[in-house]
């Protein structure tokens, strides 16, 4: 038993923790928010993963045969969304006061949980984490319940380093021509990111 949570913790955290749309967003609000203020964002992801993994289990379970024209439906309505997002990180205007940065509104915890929610790579790694740890144990609603706690703290800190990364980034952003470079790279990998999604499946 031990054995396979420490294989759900690796493959979790490696899930949760490499680059894609939430942390690009997580670092775009850490960089011009604070971790604080970005929290909600990093809150939301994370229970949004949570809720993708538990329904991910259920829908293996019973319907194994409609999860690929689901996740085709989402991978369409997600791209939507993540170009729409991109597009807002890219446009964001420089704040040159911390008085701007508290009037701004950062991004929300329904957000965080709509990416992740929208998210066809969400979708696509719950499904395989559902199959490698839960699927072919005789107790699957057990281990989907220790496999969505899993998910869930590694989820929080995965979107949260991010985010705190983010932050690291802001005293290098000091400047308003540096923040306008450093949000459109950011939006255009974002962009780029979607586009790799569409081309790929």
């Amino acid at each position: 038993m031990l054995n396979t949570i420490l294989s759900m913790l690796a493959f979790a955290l490696i899930g949760a923790i490499t680059p894609g749309p939430v942390n690009i967003i997580a670092t775009s609000s850490g960089a011009t928010y604070g971790m604080v203020r970005t929290f909600p964002h990093v809150l939301g992801a994370t229970l949004g993963y949570t809720l993708v993994v538990l329904t991910s289990g259920f829908l293996v379970a019973q319907m194994g045969r409609l999860l690929p024209l689901f996740t085709e439906g989402l991978l369409y309505l997600g791209s939507a969304f993540l170009l729409y997002m991109a597009y807002r990180i890219a446009t964001m205007r420089p704040l040159d006061t911390l008085g701007e940065v508290t009037a701004i509104t950062a991004p929300k915890l329904t957000e965080g949980a709509l990416v992740q929610l929208l998210n066809p790579k969400a979708w696509m790694v719950s499904t395989s984490g559902v199959a490698l740890f839960v699927s072919n144990q005789a107790d699957s609603l057990q281990w989907l319940l220790i496999f969505g706690t899993v998910s869930f703290c590694m989820c929080l800190l995965g979107v949260g380093f991010w985010a705190v990364a983010g932050q690291l980034f802001h005293t290098l952003l000091g400047k308003p021509g540096r923040q306008t470079v450093f949000n459109r790279a950011l939006g255009g990998i974002l962009a780029a990111t979607v586009i790799v999604m569409l081309t790929e499946s």
